[in-house]
């Protein structure tokens, strides 16, 4: 769900030549590929992230920044997710899982809580170990974001 995020174009600035980026929406890839076009590091896919069409053990780093929040949306009461939520929710990570490469990392960005969100990731079955750290400005009245980091294996 990179969305029309500068994100990836950031990291290839960075100096990370090979990034591969997905979104549901053709519209958006279209954009993205014509907007980055001048960056032959940088591709664009359509793809849903509950069925990534890539090869097992693909990649060495699998980052979202938002994209699994969809998947809570419409959900009313974080602390009882429906069968449905739980469910997409678990085939997504099960999906990042079986592409990442042993010793890979899967890092999460979101402003879902810890104790909303370490229920679905820390699960034996996606084969990883679990950290995570809030981040902010510090300021009282500023939202924190979360940043989870998954190392697989």
């Amino acid at each position: 769900g990179c969305g029309n995020s500068a994100l990836s174009h950031d990291l290839y600035e960075l100096g990370y030549t090979d990034v591969t980026s997905i979104d549901f929406s053709p519209a958006c890839i279209a954009a993205m590929r014509a907007r980055y076009a001048r960056c032959p590091g940088l591709r664009w896919a359509v793809m849903d992230i509950r069925a990534l069409a890539f090869p097992d053990a693909s990649f060495d780093v699998v980052l979202e920044k938002g994209t699994l929040d969809v998947l809570m949306v419409e959900e009313t009461d974080p602390w009882d997710v429906s069968p449905q939520a739980a469910a997409a929710m678990r085939r997504v990570l099960a999906e990042v899982s079986r592409v990442l490469r042993p010793g890979g990392c899967f890092i999460s960005i979101t402003f879902a809580q810890p104790h909303f969100r370490k229920p679905h990731y820390a699960q034996e079955a996606f084969g990883w170990s679990l950290r995570h750290t809030a981040c902010g400005d510090g300021d009282a009245g500023a939202f924190h974001y979360f940043l989870y980091v998954m190392r697989k294996g």
